[in-house]
Order: structure tokens, then C-alpha cells, then sequence
């Protein structure tokens, strides 16, 4: 793999190897998780001594099928992360060539490639994988705009899509050879969970399900997730915080001499000079930003907690 494949946000320990101080002293802005996350209530202590139960799996499913609309004839199963999907799915298809328009998240990529897949940016392909909205540029995509609209196989990540849920290709799971992904711990914040879900052809997610294997997810991510996703009031609320502090940033870096380039309201992408040189700048005020080993010019930004407002504005003055 190259370093440009396997490229990610987060690295704060490398950070704190390079320009000091301790991980409870530095704001990481440079991943795409919200940083008001789901609270978390006291589990019953049986989500941690006994194996992950059935009946609590279904409560998961059935509330995962209910928030995202899924449809009926559609299958619907939970992993330990989407990361762990991803890393899955290459085998629903003999190797071949494989359309993923970039730039884009890469563990995509990565994956086909570690099946002897060839990746290619641009149609046609038998298999296709688009990210929804996209990472980093939060790109989105419809169906009529897919790359290729008779791929025998298609792939939709949809990570950050719960901040946009009336824009989510979830109806298309009613095809044949179609599977949406979807990340629990970026809109709910709660990424160490570790849980993730797939959408899409039923014989498809049988395949799946059987790869991962039984008690794929956790009991505390069983429990905490179906409490979650049958909480619409919380996400209504957070899509509209959300959206608020996403214009309060990129007004703050436009005041700094940046130039809005999109992104989701959990990140949002820039233009600027030399983005190595704003991310040295941030890293002595112990912010970490995420920059591209493919454009010396973007800069990618996530959302701020509450408190740590106004040291961003400090690094930014």
C-alpha cells in the first residue's frame, strides 16, 4: 500500500511526538466526528459479562431499518465499524477493474486492491464505489449521476450522510447488487463503539454476514445503538448544531485568509497557501488539522467543542 492509500485523519500521538505537550491538552480537528456525541447512560451490566444477544441485535436492526427507511425487500446487518464492512466486500466480486471517483476516502481503494482488483477514477467498470456525501469535498451524488448505472456491483458510503438524510441513496437497496453503508460513530460522535452497518441486496448481506461471523457487534454498542437510532429528537437537534458551527468555522477562516472549498457539516474543506504551514501554525496552539499528501493546498477542518471556541479563534487571530 501506499502512503497516499492509506491516508487518514487523526495521528495525534505523532503530533505530540513532534511539537509536544499531552493528548488531554490538544483539540483534534482533524477528523469528522462530532464532538457532542450521544450521552451515554449507565448499561446494564450484562452488556459487558454475557455474549451479545439475539433479541438485542434485532431490537438494533429493527430500529437501524426504521431510521434510515430501509426498504422491505432490502437486507439490513450490523458490524463492528463500517471500516470492517469495507474490508469485506471485495469478496462479493471476482477481481476486476473497479471505478472509485477520487479524491475520496481510500480504505476503499485499499481493499480492492489488497483482492487483486484494479482501481480506476473513471467509468466504465463492473464495480463501483462512490462516498455520499463525499470525503473531503462532501461531493453529492444522485442516482442518475453514479458513474456506472449498470455496475453488477455498486457500493454507496454513506458515513456522513445522517447530517443530510433527504439526500440518502438508501431507496436504491431495493436493487440487485446494490449496498449502502452506513457509520454509527461520526453523526453520534461515538467512533470507539465501533459500529457500522450495510443496507442492500439480501443474498449480498447473507455473504456478509456470514464473513464476520457470529457476535459481530458488542453488547454496549447493541444497547447504546438502538437507544440512538430511535432518538430522532437528539439527531434533529444535532443536524441544526451542526449546521450552525459549520458556517461559524468557515466564517473564522475566511476572516484567517481561507477559502471555502465544501465538505459536510462534520468537516469542512479549505484552500489555502500552503497547507502544511497552517497546520504547523494550529500545532503550536495544539489544534491538529488534516492535510493531503495529493493537494499542498487543502486543508480539512473538523468541528470544534463548545469550549474550545475560543482557542481556535486565538490560533486563527
Amino acid at each position: 500500500m501506499t502512503k497516499r492509500e492509506r491516508d487518514h485523519g487523526g495521528g495525534l500521538d505523532a503530533a505530540i511526538a513532534r511539537f509536544g505537550g499531552s493528548r488531554i491538552g490538544w483539540i483534534d480537528l482533524s477528523t469528522g466526528i462530532n464532538p457532542h456525541p450521544y450521552p451515554l447512560n449507565t448499561l446494564p451490566p450484562d452488556c459487558w459479562t454475557a455474549l451479545p444477544d439475539k433479541n438485542a441485535l434485532a431490537n438494533l436492526i429493527a430500529a437501524a431499518r426504521a431510521f434510515w427507511q430501509v426498504p422491505d425487500g432490502a437486507g439490513l446487518m450490523a458490524a463492528s465499524g463500517a471500516s470492517a464492512l469495507i474490508a469485506q466486500i471485495p469478496q462479493l466480486a471476482p477481481a476486476g477493474s473497479v471505478c472509485i471517483p477520487g479524491p475520496t476516502y481510500n480504505e476503499h481503494a485499499a481493499a480492492f486492491r489488497n483482492s487483486g482488483s484494479q482501481v480506476t477514477d473513471t467509468p466504465p467498470a463492473r464495480t463501483q464505489v462512490v462516498v455520499h456525501p463525499n470525503n473531503p469535498d462532501g461531493k453529492i451524488w444522485t442516482a442518475q449521476t453514479l458513474p456506472t448505472p449498470d455496475a453488477a456491483l455498486t457500493i454507496i458510503d454513506e458515513s456522513f450522510c445522517d447530517i443530510v438524510p433527504r439526500q440518502s441513496l438508501i431507496s436504491l437497496t431495493a436493487r440487485p447488487g446494490t449496498l449502502v453503508l452506513k457509520s454509527f460513530g461520526k453523526f453520534w460522535g461515538l467512533a470507539g463503539l465501533r459500529l457500522g452497518f450495510i443496507a442492500g441486496d439480501p443474498a449480498l448481506i447473507a455473504r456478509l454476514n456470514d464473513a464476520v461471523g457470529p457476535w459481530a457487534v458488542s453488547g454496549p454498542a447493541l444497547h447504546v445503538g438502538a437507544a440512538a437510532l430511535a432518538d430522532l429528537e437528539w439527531a434533529r437537534d444535532t443536524r441544526a448544531r451542526l449546521a450552525e458551527d459549520a458556517a461559524r468555522l468557515d466564517a473564522q477562516m475566511q476572516s484567517a485568509g481561507a477559502r471555502v472549498l465544501g465538505g459536510t457539516t462534520l468537516f469542512r474543506l479549505y484552500e489555502v497557501e500552503d497547507a502544511v504551514v497552517w497546520q504547523t501554525r494550529l500545532a503550536h496552539h495544539r489544534i491538529w488539522s488534516r492535510v493531503f499528501p495529493y493537494n499542498p493546498r487543502w486543508l480539512r477542518l473538523g468541528l470544534p467543542h463548545a469550549l474550545h471556541w475560543p482557542r481556535v479563534a486565538a490560533a486563527l487571530a
